[in-house]
């Protein structure tokens, strides 16, 4: 099969220029769709009040399960299309996406009846009490049965840009996130819908973004398309997308419940207020940390192509130079939340205890962050090559190994402070973990390199 100038540049441009080719998109196009949750959060910080902020906080863990299952099947057919790619074999690329599509469809089903059924005992059991309820209910009722628009439009945006579309992904992510900016101040003050008005606008905009997604693949110049003869269950083909997908999927389970155990701690040491707290805190990490996946995005089709052609060199440049970036933007994370936190955080209130309350935890939490991108990337490198078991190891690490430990055991010990520190002691536990990983990458792609020069050697 004759190469396209796509996949020709994956082969031979440099790699620094290749790799903001496709990163500098896909961060602004995560930054941007990280605005859906900062902007309501806004919105709804300065016209509902802190207790609605607070509930959109207690609404998160529910809304990180929605989007496990879709991030399950957009990062494992994303890390599956790219080394099809690499290998030259579109077909398998084009039935990756078909199945894709109807996994997607089959997920949200289940997902939707599941949550709609039983949402009031899952968010009291997560964390909501007689104030915070009302208003995580009345955002969940809509946001649920329009995830399937969030699916679709995020895992085929993933796609398009594995596929060698970066620009054209990050349109859609401005498409669906200019929409939002326009319409939820419209719904929440113009037509004083409140909290079900900040879901009704995102789930309008995320239909839109879906709309413009979905169209390109079934364009004639698209590399790879959606046919209808692929939309069909391929159990290989499931199986492959899974055991990839199976490492983000877990992490953001493992999300869930640090986020249900954050809230339930949150609620017995500091109140509504520290869940409102948190909710800002969140917003700014959301920003620094979507930069750090965008870059990752960038670098995932790169490394999956030349990892699938046997160019491993190209694979070891890659990885280390968006180490060295990711290193350098969680740093100036740090320096934020250091120095710029009071500025953060009254974006979102005026008022003076919640004020006063976040610039905390904004600083506390924010200790440990120059080493949370050098995780996610090794964590990164091993999804994009297909070794599914060891980017989960890594992926949990922090979540299960050290995170939910330490949010039990600090706050008996400092209280609120113990809470906000858990972020900060985990991340170091976990990127000593990170470390020892890194030193086992380096040595099997130097191996891989050596058999690259040496073709009769014994090294596999």
């Amino acid at each position: 099969m004759i190469a396209t100038d796509r996949e020709r540049a994956f082969e031979t441009k440099k790699v620094n220029r290749l790799v903001w080719d496709y990163a500098l998109p896909a961060i602004v196009g995560m930054v941007v769709n990280s605005l859906y949750n900062i902007v309501d959060r806004v919105f709804l910080g300065h016209g509902v009040g802190t207790i609605a902020m607070s509930g959109l906080v207690i609404a998160f863990p529910v809304m990180i399960l929605m989007s496990s299952l879709g991030l399950l099947v957009g990062s494992g057919a994303s890390s599956r299309i790219s080394l099809a790619l690499g290998q030259k074999n579109r077909e398998r690329a084009e039935l990756i996406l078909g199945n894709a599509f109807l996994l997607i469809i089959v997920f949200n089903i289940l997902i939707t009846a599941v949550f709609l059924v039983f949402l009031e005992p899952v968010l009291t059991a997560f964390g909501a009490n007689e104030h915070t309820l009302p208003y995580a209910r009345d955002y969940l009722q809509i946001i649920i049965p329009g995830n399937i628009f969030v699916s679709m439009c995020f895992c085929f945006n993933n796609m398009m840009r594995v596929s060698g579309y970066p620009k054209k992904a990050m349109y859609t992510i401005f498409i669906g996130a200019g929409c939002n900016v326009i319409l939820t101040p419209v719904f929440i003050f113009g037509l004083g819908m409140g909290i079900r008005g900040a879901a009704i606008s995102t789930v309008i905009s995320m239909f839109i973004g879906m709309m413009f997604v979905m169209r390109h693949f079934v364009q004639s110049d698209s590399l790879i398309r959606l046919k209808k003869k692929n939309i069909r269950f391929h159990w290989a083909i499931i199986a492959a997308i899974v055991s990839i997908g199976l490492s983000p999927f877990l992490m953001q389970v493992a999300a869930t419940l640090v986020a249900v155990l954050m809230n339930t701690q949150l609620m017995r040491f500091g109140g509504e207020v520290a869940v409102g707290a948190f909710g800002i805190y969140i917003s700014m990490a959301m920003l620094i940390v979507m930069v750090v996946i965008g870059l990752n995005q960038g670098m995932q089709p790169i490394i999956g192509y030349n990892y699938g052609a046997q160019n491993y060199d190209r694979v070891k440049q890659t990885f280390y130079y968006g180490l060295k970036v990711a290193t350098v933007i969680t740093s100036v994370g740090f320096l934020t939340g250091m120095f710029l936190p009071q500025m953060l955080a009254s974006a979102f209130t005026t008022d003076p205890y919640l004020l006063e309350m976040a610039v905390r935890n904004i600083r506390i939490a924010t200790l440990a962050f120059p080493f949370i991108g050098f995780q996610i990337v090794v964590a990164n490198y091993f999804q994009s090559i297909g070794q599914a078991q060891k980017s989960i190891i890594l992926s949990l690490s922090r979540q299960i190994l050290f995170l939910i430990p330490a949010l039990w055991i600090l706050p008996r010990f400092w209280g609120l402070d113990g809470v906000w520190a858990a972020g900060p002691v985990s991340d170091v536990a976990s990127a000593v973990v990170s470390v020892c990983f890194l030193v086992h990458l380096t040595r099997g792609l130097n191996r891989l390199m050596e058999g690259e020069r040496n073709p009769t050697s014994n090294y596999e």
